[in-house]
């Protein structure tokens, strides 16, 4: 009687050690799948991972800032940010962020940072992640591109009207413009090539030159391409290259020629030397990233903003030179000519040609 009942004791008690073990490893996948999925609540929080060069770029990092400080102050949200010194932070930042759980979305900054993206979202699919500047295809990826062309072809028409207007000191006869881009990628490419096309369009006599800082955030290097490019006669020179364009802006001054700003509208920095802006409302894209998470209406896949959506445009406000009615009125004309769709602005400089012939 005493061995049943010692023995039906030890079954009773294996079977709960069992039962036990059970649970304790049901929740350890649980934890588990939550810290790789990256399961989110309503948190109200969400995270700014900004592109190499940081905040005082006056330029691409600034803005996506504003859109988020925008945000903040209209939508009520919350918000950390990260200034990464090199590309070898961005996945580090991006996993530690998503394994938080703590943010609704987390919205990265820059081409660069799509490779560590692609990686880190995999990792955590129930994550809603954003990417300004360059697509990356997974199912939880809102990727937010803009048509730099579209803004950049104004630009280079109003460039193009000044030279043959000719009605500024600050200009000579010599009929050259140049582009400073911030590297030799597809995406700077694409400010030049529609550059080109709109200077070109209005002025085909006109000669575009265009060369690369090979940084984000060198002044030094893009005020010696500006000043190299004045040498051989540019006159109005626009800059596609971040924090390094400053440079060109240092070298207008000091050369007393024109320059154009890119993104923000940096006619500002100084007025008597940057003629107009090309409006890159990256701003808009993320404040629309985290209104969108907010309405539930978070959409993975590519968000296109260029002169329909209003993501696109160009400004000569707060600059000092005079622009003329007659030029205003002409650009504003190809504006809304790009926006019905009745010009294709190229996107490769290769195809730049090709578009004038199509388009006499």
């Amino acid at each position: 009687m005493l061995e049943n009942s010692t023995k039906k004791r030890r079954k009773n008690m294996f079977k709960k050690i069992a039962l036990f073990s059970v649970m304790l490893m049901f929740m350890v996948l649980i934890i588990g799948v939550s810290m790789t999925s990256g399961v989110v609540a309503k948190t109200n929080n969400f995270a700014l991972i900004l592109a190499t060069g940081g905040l005082g770029d006056q330029s691409f990092n600034d803005l996506t800032y504003e859109g988020m400080v925008s945000a903040k102050k209209e939508l009520g949200i919350k918000f950390d940010y990260v200034e990464p010194k090199a590309i070898s932070n961005y996945e580090i930042y991006q996993s530690e962020m998503a394994a938080s759980g703590d943010y609704e979305l987390i919205i990265t900054v820059g081409f660069d940072q799509a490779d560590a993206l692609t990686n880190v979202a995999k990792d955590y699919p129930n994550q809603k992640f954003a990417i300004i500047d360059m697509v990356v295809d997974l199912p939880n990826v809102a990727s937010y591109v803009s048509e730099e062309q579209e803004g950049s072809f104004l630009v280079g028409a109003l460039a193009g009207l000044l030279e043959k207007e000719r009605d500024n000191q600050l200009l000579n006869n010599k009929q050259v413009t140049g582009v400073v881009g911030g590297m030799d990628i597809p995406l700077i490419r694409k400010f030049i090539a529609g550059y080109m096309a709109g200077v070109k369009y209005v002025n085909p006599e006109m000669k575009v030159l265009y060369d690369y800082v090979g940084n984000w955030s060198d002044p030094t290097t893009a005020k010696e391409i500006a000043l190299s490019m004045h040498r051989i006669g540019a006159d109005i020179i626009y800059h596609a290259a971040g924090g390094s364009g400053l440079g060109v802006f240092q070298a207008a001054q000091q050369e007393k020629f024109m320059a154009i700003g890119v993104n923000s509208n940096q006619n500002y920095i100084a007025p008597d030397y940057i003629v107009a802006s090309m409006l890159k409302r990256v701003d808009y894209a993320t404040y629309s990233a985290v209104q969108d998470v907010l309405n539930d209406s978070f959409r993975a896949g590519v968000h296109s903003l260029g002169i329909k959506q209003g993501g696109i445009g160009y400004t000569t406000e707060k600059s000092n030179i005079n622009v003329s009615n007659t030029i205003i009125k002409k650009v504003e004309e190809l504006k809304g000519k790009i926006e019905r769709g009745e010009l294709v602005v190229p996107v490769n400089i290769e195809d730049v040609e090709g578009f004038l012939v199509d388009n006499k």
